[in-house]
């Protein structure tokens, strides 16, 4: 049959694609991950397999996809895009070795769809025109001195359990630790929390999943806040 690598989106289920939620309601066979949210897990057929993914090494999460793919009509249910820290290439790489049709059905990125619900645009015009996203869950692996250097915004994936000693690192190699940062916990969810503060000041988020943002970017929330309001 086939399997169908699908972006559940940022968190908030309204988020899904047509095409995405299309394919996950006529699945036999659903693979997702822990924090896709539990809305869209049901809307698979009463009769289908659900795997949840967490209990599985990235090894036999792609021996399950090889083996339900090739008799079942498989979805991988990913939060945010499935190529975008999300092991698509993976999975994608392991089904086209063994011969597996499958399809990849993007999702609604994180990147730069919590910014926006917290009210932070990745870019705007004179103040950011580059946006650079990044694995930090290594916080002491990352090549600090360079992303101290790049211009515009940076968006710390995987990073907010060590926001704070991001934020040191940063400084350490230049950041200035005036640098307006946020720290977005749950985003575009009901449960949705957002921590704005100068670099030099910046904590460890209170709950995960959680995206950090950082750039003069940041700064724009306050001004869409009040709008916001008097609407």
């Amino acid at each position: 049959m086939s399997v169908a690598l699908v972006g559940a989106g940022p968190g908030d289920p309204g988020l899904v694609t047509v095409k995405g939620l299309e394919r996950v309601r006529s699945c036999d066979v659903l693979v997702y991950d822990r924090l896709v949210a539990a809305e869209l897990v049901d809307e698979a057929p009463p009769g289908a397999l659900r795997i949840e993914r967490d209990r599985l090494t990235q090894e036999e999460v792609n021996e399950a996809l090889i083996e339900h793919g090739r008799r079942s009509r498989v979805v991988r249910l990913k939060g945010g895009d499935p190529f975008l820290f999300g092991r698509g290439g993976e999975e994608a790489l392991a089904l086209a070795g063994a011969g597996v049709p499958f399809e990849i059905v993007p999702g609604v990125s994180s990147l730069a769809s919590v910014p926006g619900s917290a009210g932070i645009p990745v870019t705007h015009r004179d103040v950011s025109s580059a946006v650079t996203a990044f694995a930090a869950h290594d916080v002491e692996g990352l090549d600090a001195a360079a992303l101290a250097r790049l211009p515009g915004t940076l968006v710390a994936f995987m990073g907010g359990a060590q926001a704070q000693r991001l934020a040191e690192r940063l400084i350490e190699h230049g950041k200035p630790a005036s640098t307006p940062a946020a720290v977005i916990s749950r985003g575009t969810t009901d449960n949705e929390e957002v921590v704005v503060r100068p670099l030099g000041a910046l904590e460890d988020a209170v709950a995960t999943p959680a995206l950090v943002v950082i750039g003069d970017v940041v700064a724009v929330r306050s001004a869409l806040a009040v709008r916001r309001s008097a609407a």
